[in-house]
């Protein structure tokens, strides 16, 4: 005879929480201490640069508050009651972290604007590539093998040497040498996708080209896209800091960090290393730091790589 548990013995049994998809990834994301560092770094420097006016001391680029006889100041430096250069200044009297903060906004929005416009253009044409096929992929795929034939500092030099400065011409110049590698990537996976039965299966129904494409094929093929994207924002950063370096990138008045480097760069065999080492500590941990984020992301999105 079957023996009835109490209410008091049901109650008592443990119930496994349920794993939702999002619990998981995060799980799985914070398996990996460097991961976990990495995003912390990330965070504070987004934030950083988020709340740079408010936080900075001064305003490096307005001449009201600058003051020359401030130049080249070492680290720690005191200039006038209360107000001390923690990072030492520049040759015109700016104050380093300031400049830092500021420096931080532009590279990463010209970063991050660049790669979300490349991702578009490239996202279409790998999407259109593999969904169509036959003379319009090839088309298109010997497009995209001729633009990654050639190395991406080569092109953006050309590109800006014809444009000029400017922070949205560097933004075409830096779209232009990345939305192939988007539609590589892209290209890449829809294919796989395209041959399964549910896109069949969709087609079949009737549904428009547009929403299969979209609705159907597309978030399949996001999780190696976030990926590349995440490399791509620290690769666009630092090709930013490169041409800008060289002085064929941004303007004076938008101070990157390969601007900051750059003033400093005359200075260096003075002993006045203070002006361009820090930028290059700032850029160093921005690029890290999103590089950790991206490698931990990729393990976490391909089962095949985890460890």
């Amino acid at each position: 005879m079957a023996t009835i548990l109490p209410n008091t013995a049901l109650e008592s049994v443990p119930v496994a929480p349920v794993e939702t998809p999002w619990r998981r990834f995060v799980t799985d994301f914070m398996a990996s201490p460097l991961a976990i560092v990495g995003l912390i770094m990330l965070v504070a420097i987004i934030a950083i640069a988020l709340v740079a006016p408010l936080i900075s001391p001064q305003n490096p680029y307005d001449l009201n508050q600058l003051d020359i006889l401030d130049g080249n100041l070492k680290p720690g430096s005191k200039a006038g009651p209360g107000y001390t250069f923690w990072l030492g200044s520049d040759d015109q009297g700016r104050d380093m972290l300031s400049g830092i903060f500021y420096g931080l906004r532009i590279s990463l929005g010209v970063g991050v604007m660049s790669s979300v416009l490349a991702l578009a253009l490239g996202l279409s044409v790998g999407l259109l590539a593999a969904y169509t096929g036959g003379r319009v992929e090839g088309f298109l795929m010997r497009v995209v093998d001729i633009q990654l034939s050639f190395p991406a500092i080569l092109v953006a030099l050309i590109l800006l040497a014809v444009l000029g400065e400017g922070t949205w011409k560097v933004i075409a110049a830096l779209v232009t040498v990345q939305w192939a590698y988007y539609a590589r990537t892209v290209r890449g996976t829809a294919l796989v996708e395209r041959r399964k039965e549910y896109i069949e299966a969709a087609l079949c129904l009737g549904l428009s080209h547009r929403r299969v494409m979209f609705r159907h094929l597309l978030p399949n093929c996001l999780p190696p896209l976030i990926v590349v994207a995440t490399v791509q924002v620290a690769h666009a950063i630092a090709l930013e800091a490169t041409l800008s370096f060289l002085g064929i990138g941004l303007p004076i008045t938008s101070p990157s960090l390969g601007l900051l480097i750059a003033n400093g760069f005359e200075y260096l065999l003075s002993g006045k290393y203070w002006i361009s080492f820090f930028p290059g500590v700032a850029l160093l941990l921005t690029i890290v730091s999103i590089n950790l984020v991206g490698d931990q992301l990729r393990d976490v999105l391909n089962p095949r790589l985890q460890k």
